[in-house]
């Protein structure tokens, strides 16, 4: 039973914090913005008056926390801390977000009904679940940043306040925050949020971790501030004698990046040299911020030796994030590794705001580039290609916010930013998804390299384009963005559906031959005759040539035995439902393994330890006497087979044949004549989709032996060529190997 004494204590309470959050506003604010923050209050205090959170304490504590994340954490305006108020109102009171319109206007309504929204997702702990209704909650941006933004302040003040909540609800919670909410904070610039969300996550999830860890921050503490004293005394007077203004902090590492790196490098808590970072702050102007970011950088070297490697310049190529600073490591006193970051007041405003800061600042600065607007760009390029399942969906996404950058230049000069690990391809597709899509070759720094050479900062990258040139599916294997990735997969569906089409016509023909009519029954009974799973894959497969016209003589003689093919329907209609005809996909069907970066087939047998089936990643083993042997990537055996015999290693993937082009080798002798192998080239160069990868000839007294290695769709084209140049004058032999 709450007292009147308690209730009139609370409500001394709640008038405190709001006088706070007015207070720590790190923006001016007008005399209309605080009217209109006043009236946002008033309003959630009578919307919630009712309600309590589970730990007692009056609701509206929850709403004003939120709004003094978003004022002070963040830096964000009036409409912000306005939304940031009445976040939850609409969802939990009788309010309605025409209410929320009439009285603070369409801007602050559409923040509120895309927080409602994101709250009314089903939370479930299936991460495919979970997966596709972060895709929806990105949906609900509605061109407003603010909307995830005040939606992460939510979730760290949910954070900040989960004592009282069940044990499995807490560790539910924690794991989602760092599945998606650290991830968007970091992408946003919200490093401080982001941090302190993965070790409020790390506090549930692993609670004896985090006591242990946090421990040991404490009791080392004394420590780390004299070692810090010790450095910062030893470059203070050389920067005062610069007459320069700024002042050094020493800043821990978070308890969550110490236990990743506990765990990844496999070490102790004692053996994580970096526990600490040192900060120096500078006060500038913009025209001399570099200039005297360069002169500290070689004040402080001046006395600390550099480790050369580790020096990152944030200033001359800021992250897209907006992030700007210079990061040295040096060995400082008693030969311990200190990290030093220098930053002037402007860029570390920035570096604790995210864009919020740097939206505060783009206006004054000439050369400005709109990095936030980039970013949500290709979110809804993303979020447009509906094709991607939402758990790769998520990982792409990931992948890339985490991704270190590097920066490479167009052959004019002009600076783009990749993640690290992109290959040429993927720059291709960073310039335009045409410039991409028509590839032919690559040049970095003036030399040709495969598309799938991997770039590194400073690299000067040309694209080479062709009409002519097309997406093939081992494209997919060079590139590692997700918009390249997205792309390729949309061009080769519509590739496939191209030849699909023409695929049906062929069958049309070829079955009017032979007296039957391509209708609905006569595609199901041919999906179910080829032991397909689509009516489209049977399309595929004759526009191909896989399914050729002996074939389809097959299918039709056996229907016109009607007792045969009455008794077989029977049987398919018993074990398995007949698929619709115009289902708009294309299946995978793993049908055939292939080995190395050439992607050549050999024989092979499936290990017995894991049992390998098609589809799932592998890697071939060479052993002594059983020739080569198929392992999963995750095999028990697969660690101590890949460290103790690498050089038998081989890659291995499973591939549709029909769908993949594939290596083979044809050899050819005969008569020596001049001009035979210009003959020989010419005409493979003009059969149905074949290309040449290598060619040797040798010639020795008047006979001739060749050997071209050519990339073809199937069997049937390669037993076609071997056909044609069986024929060309002089040539005796022609055979696969």
């Amino acid at each position: 039973m709450l007292t009147e004494e308690f209730i009139a204590e609370e409500n001394k309470e709640i008038a405190k914090q709001y006088k706070k959050l007015l207070r720590i506003s790190y923006r001016h604010l007008s005399s209309e913005d605080k009217k209109q923050i006043r009236k946002a209050f008033e309003t959630a205090l009578e919307a919630h008056k009712e309600q309590r959170r589970k730990s007692g304490e009056a609701y509206i504590f929850h709403p004003i926390s939120v709004a003094q994340i978003v004022a002070s954490e963040i830096g964000l305006d009036a409409t912000s801390i306005t939304a940031a108020l009445l976040h939850d109102v609409v969802e939990d009171t009788e309010c309605s977000l025409a209410d929320i319109e009439q009285l603070f206007g369409e801007t602050v309504a559409k923040i509120v009904d895309g927080l409602t929204k994101i709250s009314s997702l089903k939370k479930d702990g299936d991460i495919s679940l979970q997966a596709e209704n972060f895709r929806k909650m990105l949906l609900t941006l509605n061109d407003d940043i603010r909307v995830i933004i005040i939606k992460i302040a939510d979730r760290l003040h949910n954070m900040q306040t989960m004592e009282s909540m069940r044990p499995d609800k807490q560790v539910k919670i924690a794991s989602e925050t760092l599945y998606i909410y650290a991830p968007l904070a970091h992408r946003i610039g919200l490093y401080n949020i982001k941090t302190e969300l993965e070790d409020l996550s790390l506090k549930y999830t692993e609670p004896e971790v985090y006591k242990d860890i946090a421990q040991k921050l404490k009791e080392s503490k004394e420590e780390q501030d004299q070692y810090i004293k010790d450095f910062t005394n030893k470059i203070r007077e050389a920067l005062d004698s610069e007459g320069l203004n700024y002042e050094i902090k020493g800043r821990p590492k978070s308890i969550f990046s110490i236990r990743r790196k506990i765990l990844a490098q496999n070490i102790t808590f004692e053996e994580v040299y970096d526990k600490f970072a040192v900060r120096i702050i500078y006060k500038s102007d913009l025209e001399n911020e570099k200039f005297l970011a360069w002169k500290i950088y070689s004040i402080v070297t001046d006395h600390f030796r550099p480790n050369p490697t580790r020096l990152r310049d944030w200033i001359s190529s800021p992250k897209t994030t907006g992030y700007e600073a210079l990061h040295i490591t040096v060995m400082g006193p008693k030969g311990q590794w200190v990290e030093v970051q220098i930053r002037s007041e402007r860029m570390n405003e920035i570096a604790e705001k995210g864009y919020a800061a740097h939206y505060k600042y783009k206006n004054k600065e000439k050369n400005s580039d709109n990095g936030l607007d980039l970013w949500l760009n290709r979110l809804q390029e993303a979020l447009e290609n509906n094709e991607t399942n939402a758990v790769d969906f998520v990982e792409q996404f990931k992948l890339n916010l985490y991704a270190k950058e590097i920066f490479v230049f167009t052959p004019n000069g002009d600076l783009k930013s990749l993640p690290k690990g992109a290959s040429a391809l993927d720059f291709a597709f960073h310039i335009h998804t045409d410039v991409g899509l028509t590839t032919r070759g690559t040049k970095v720094n003036g030399k040709l390299v495969p598309l799938s050479h991997e770039l590194k900062s400073g690299d000067q990258v040309e694209v080479i384009t062709s009409a002519n040139a097309k997406p093939s599916s081992n494209w997919l294997d060079f590139v590692s963005t997700a918009r390249a990735r997205s792309k390729i997969k949309s061009a080769l569906k519509e590739k496939k559906k191209l030849i699909a089409e023409e695929g049906k016509e062929i069958l049309r023909r070829k079955l009017r031959s032979q007296k039957i009519q391509l209708d609905e029954k006569t595609v199901n009974e041919m999906v179910n005759h080829f032991k397909l799973k689509t009516s489209l894959d049977l399309f595929f497969r004759v526009g191909n040539g896989v399914i050729d016209n002996k074939e389809i003589k097959g299918y039709a003689s056996q229907r016109n035995n009607a007792l045969v093919s009455f008794f077989k329907s029977k049987i398919r209609r018993a074990s398995k439902p007949q698929e619709n005809v115009n289902e708009d996909e294309i299946s995978q069907n793993y049908d055939q393994l292939v080995f190395g970066d050439d992607e050549e087939t050999f024989d092979y047998t499936l290990a017995q330890c894991c049992n390998p089936i098609p589809g799932d990643d592998v890697f071939g083993f060479l052993t002594v006497s059983d020739g080569i042997k198929v392992h999963k990537m995750n095999c028990p055996n697969a660690i101590q087979l890949q460290s103790n015999y690498a050089y038998r290693i081989l890659k291995a993937k499973w591939i549709d044949s029909t769908q993949e082009d594939f290596s083979a080798k044809v050899k050819l002798s005969g008569i020596d004549n001049l001009g035979l192998v210009s003959e020989v080239t010419d005409m493979i160069s003009k059969s149905l989709h074949v290309n040449m990868k290598s060619l040797n000839f040798t010639s020795k007294h008047g006979i001739f032996h060749g050997e071209i290695t050519v990339t073809i769709k199937n069997k049937h084209i390669l037993n076609q060529l071997i056909d044609r140049l069986k024929k060309i004058d002089g040539i005796d032999k022609v055979s696969r190997e």
